[in-house]
């Protein structure tokens, strides 16, 4: 199934374009890491992916419906959304809980399976001990872990994340890679990262898309490499 896929997209900022004839498809049950240099608009790429930037030109799709039917649920963890403020009176706990409201409304209760998707979410980022932490206090890699958890924790058929592993060392890193291929195989999600850790990365990667510099232009997407083999695309 074609989950988001761009055709002859044209982006920039300003008067210059950053993106220019971008083409792209993501498919469902796959991993794919987004890379290129430092200043490749890989973070443009995801939010015009996501709807959040419209494009100058040409075409970008988002499903409204997974595979089952239902609405399409996104996990979107933003560059450096670990920096946020200190003061934010939240516990760890209340943080990623919140995101069990995502795929429905504010005003219900809490059910049985929201305390144990989020359990389950911060026991996987290795955050559970920590869950009644304030989130001020955390370190940087911390807060990363807990905004990861968060984004689990609404078990997304789409999961979008930007430089996920920042502040994470090599061990968490590849704990984390090893994960998101879980999360893909076993789970049945698709998972769209920003990395620059590819070589530590592609052995869980089904695909990586480079973005390369067009001659005289902006950042031409998309370089598509076949990593390990785990992926065969279906309609």
């Amino acid at each position: 199934m074609l989950l988001a896929s761009m055709q002859g997209v044209r982006f920039g900022y300003g008067d210059v374009p950053c993106l220019d004839d971008a083409d792209l498809a993501i498919y469902a049950g796959e991993f794919v890491a987004v890379t290129g240099p430092n200043g490749a608009a890989k973070t443009t790429l995801l939010k015009l992916l996501l709807g959040l930037l419209q494009p100058w030109k040409g075409e970008v799709r988002l499903a409204s419906r997974n595979a089952e039917g239902a609405k399409l649920g996104i996990g979107y963890v933003p560059q450096q959304i670990a920096a946020f403020n200190g003061g934010f009176p939240s516990t760890v706990l209340e943080f990623v809980r919140s995101g069990r409201f995502a795929r429905g409304s504010w005003l219900r209760q809490l059910r049985p399976d929201d305390h144990r998707q989020t359990e389950q979410a911060l026991r996987q980022m290795g955050m559970w001990e920590l869950r009644h932490r304030r989130i001020g206090e955390l370190s940087g890699g911390q807060k990363q872990r807990v905004c990861i958890a968060r984004a689990l924790a609404q078990t997304p058929d789409l999961l979008v994340l930007d430089e996920p592993t920042t502040g994470m060392d090599q061990e968490s890193r590849l704990g984390f890679y090893d994960l998101m291929r879980h999360q893909v195989k076993d789970r049945g999600r698709t998972v769209i990262m920003v990395t620059h850790g590819l070589s530590e990365a592609e052995d869980y990667l089904d695909r990586t898309v480079t973005l390369e510099r067009k001659e005289g232009g902006g950042w031409k997407c998309c370089t598509t490499t076949s990593c390990s083999g785990h992926f065969s695309p279906a309609g």
